[in-house]
């Protein structure tokens, strides 16, 4: 088909066949115009889409660390914490209890029982009394 001669038209057609080919290839350049605007506005949308999962991520994480600290706290709870072994991090996740007070609990080992903070006055009895059912002394 290629080598087959182009038709010769009366100078009229010729200019009717001319404008038909303009809006045939006018089409075609809309169409990858259409294309290329809207490949331009998907990268706006995608960067909208990493600033929604960055949020739901940060959302999920911080959820994650409550429930984490739910988990611990319950655990505390059900399980007395032994005064003979517990980290300084754990004898804060008590309630009321300070850093310094954590720090007389850990100097004042070995313990017999729980009662001996107040008798050795590492912890004033109303401080005791906040955590007296959570703790234990074990040997």
């Amino acid at each position: 088909m290629a080598n087959q001669p182009r038709l010769k038209y009366h100078p009229r057609q010729q200019k009717e066949v001319d404008q038909m080919d303009f809006f045939r290839y006018r089409h075609v350049c809309t169409i990858v115009l259409l294309a290329a605007l809207a490949g331009c506005t998907h990268q706006q949308n995608s960067q909208d889409l990493k600033e929604k999962t960055a949020q739901a991520t940060a959302a999920v994480k911080r959820d994650a660390k409550a429930v984490g600290a739910g988990i611990r706290e319950g655990w505390s709870r059900d399980k007395p914490l032994d005064l003979n072994t517990a980290t300084k991090e754990q004898l804060l996740s008590l309630p009321g209890v300070t850093a310094a007070e954590a720090d007389r609990v850990i100097a004042g080992r070995p313990y017999d029982e729980p009662g001996e903070l107040v008798t050795r006055r590492i912890m004033p009895k109303t401080e005791y009394d906040k955590i007296a059912d959570r703790v234990t002394a074990k040997k």
